[in-house]
């Protein structure tokens, strides 16, 4: 049997568990249409987010920081199967390469595209681009809600979740860390 079968079936099998009828006209195609959205949902275990950043490698001189800031991203809560939903900063200090900047927001959705913690993925992101550009510093900020908090459990709608990981020379130079979260915390131009 195939896997987006075998995935069809146990869907149908949650829907008969719920006391649904899968066999009602809207639920007839919901098994294909939740496999397929599924697939999409976790990609990201498919994809080498390595691979992704050596792609777009590039030599350079400048030192100054680079920042990605307010990359929309939608996951998926490892302990609920229930959405997250946020922003993700991303900045770097070059030491010798930079990276296309498309490739930072497609980092982002590599780690997103699976089921997650927020924690783990923000660690996720900021080790990868260590890893792959070495820079001399990393810095990942992401602000999430959680809908296993606001759907379920506590129930506290628009609450925000932020995480954190530093590297190199955010972690080391309180003057760096400083430039970053100011930068991050200052409004988004209007227009440009």
């Amino acid at each position: 049997m195939h896997k987006e079968e075998e995935f069809e079936q146990a869907i149908t099998k949650v829907l008969e568990l719920l006391g649904e009828d899968p066999s009602r006209e809207g639920l007839l195609k919901t098994p294909s249409r939740v496999a397929k959205s599924w697939k999409f949902l976790t990609e990201g275990y498919s994809q080498d987010p390595k691979e992704i950043l050596n792609q777009a490698l590039f030599t350079t001189s400048n030192d100054e920081m680079v920042l990605v800031r307010d990359i929309e991203f939608y996951s998926t809560c490892e302990h609920h199967l229930l959405p997250i939903i946020g922003r993700v900063h991303v900045a770097y200090i070059p030491d010798g390469k930079v990276v296309g900047l498309s490739k930072i927001p497609r980092i982002v959705d590599v780690y997103a595209r699976r089921l997650q913690i927020q924690e783990q993925m923000t660690e996720q992101i900021a080790d990868a681009i260590l890893e792959t550009i070495k820079p001399k510093g990393v810095a990942v900020v992401v602000h999430a809600r959680h809908m296993c908090m606001e759907m379920r459990g506590v129930q506290k709608i628009n609450s925000t979740t932020v995480s954190s990981a530093l590297r190199g020379l955010f972690k080391s130079d309180e003057r760096t860390r400083n430039e970053f979260y100011t930068l991050i915390n200052s409004p988004a131009p209007s227009h440009f």
